[in-house]
């Protein structure tokens, strides 16, 4: 799958409205930007190709799986594909930044900014569970300007664009608008991890809500994104895990912060809320406020 530029205003941190299709329309617009826009979304575009067939190589088969030094997971498809990401990104952005969950950072302090989850969910890739994805974007001065999350296994792939629309493989998604908790389906991947008052806050949530769903890592963004699901909370992130995600959700109709309401940067302290609507992230960041 190949984006282009299908229409272009110049707008928002990205200055595309829309991307679909398989001919480039004469920019109106904003045309430095919105070339230069058509180019990362291609190469995010690329690189989603890039890492789908790395994971499908190891997907149920040897992954190597050994475990860090924090004693999370880690296999051959994390180390293979954020290093295969990272030449793309040397050849083709050379003068970006890279924040990667595998490898040292470097230049931190550029404009520009690539973040990459190699695999998003590491213990389902590792146990077979097609609920993994790879996460990478783009902070652009801090802020997340596109992002992608490539669930390899179910062949689906998310891409967003701040300002401009979000899209699942090559049609525009849409959360559902649902804007009250308690018709709300809410998820969360791994609450038996969350320190006491978090999960307190989570289990507040879950009596109010009306559907609730465990596990899914990135998937369970994409779900909300595409109208699936209303709401995801969750805490202990680090960048990698959620700044790809931001644009998609955002461009889909959606909220995505941290707890407290504040946007989502490189800094944020990783408690995040993905929600359908304003009115259900307000609702919800009230609860997780409360004493």
């Amino acid at each position: 799958m190949l984006i282009f530029v299908d229409q272009v205003d110049f707008c928002g941190n990205c200055g595309i409205t829309s991307v679909l299709g398989d001919a480039v329309v004469t920019m109106t617009a904003g045309k430095s930007a919105g070339r230069a826009m058509e180019a990362d979304l291609t190469l995010l575009d690329d690189m989603a190709d890039a890492a789908r067939a790395i994971a499908l190589r190891y997907f149920r088969k040897d992954i190597g799986l050994t475990m860090k030094s924090d004693a999370s997971p880690v296999t051959r498809a994390d180390r293979e594909i954020e290093d295969h990401l990272r030449r793309m990104l040397a050849l083709h952005a050379p003068d970006d930044g890279v924040f990667g969950e595998e490898m040292p950072p470097t230049g931190l302090d550029r404009p520009r900014l690539w973040v990459i989850d190699p695999i998003d969910g590491t213990g389902a890739f590792a146990t077979g569970s097609p609920l993994f994805g790879t996460l990478f974007g783009l902070l652009n001065e801090g802020v997340p300007s596109i992002g992608a999350i490539e669930a390899s296994a179910t062949g689906e792939r998310w891409i967003g664009c701040a300002g401009g629309e979000a899209w699942l493989n090559e049609r525009p998604c849409r959360t559902s608008g649902c804007t009250r908790l308690a018709r709300a389906s809410i998820g969360a991947t791994a609450i038996n991890a969350y320190a006491p008052e978090a999960r307190a806050a989570f289990d507040r949530l879950a009596a109010r809500a009306a559907i609730t769903r465990l596990g899914g890592d990135c998937y369970s963004y994409g779900l909300v994104a595409a109208g699936h699901l209303d709401a995801v909370i969750e805490t202990g992130l680090k960048p990698y895990d959620f700044v790809p995600i931001v644009p998609i959700i955002e461009a889909a109709g959606g909220v995505m912060t941290d707890w407290q309401g504040a946007p989502l940067t490189l800094h944020s302290e990783g408690h995040v809320v993905a929600a359908a609507s304003t009115e259900l992230h307000e609702e919800i960041c009230a609860l997780l406020r409360a004493p």
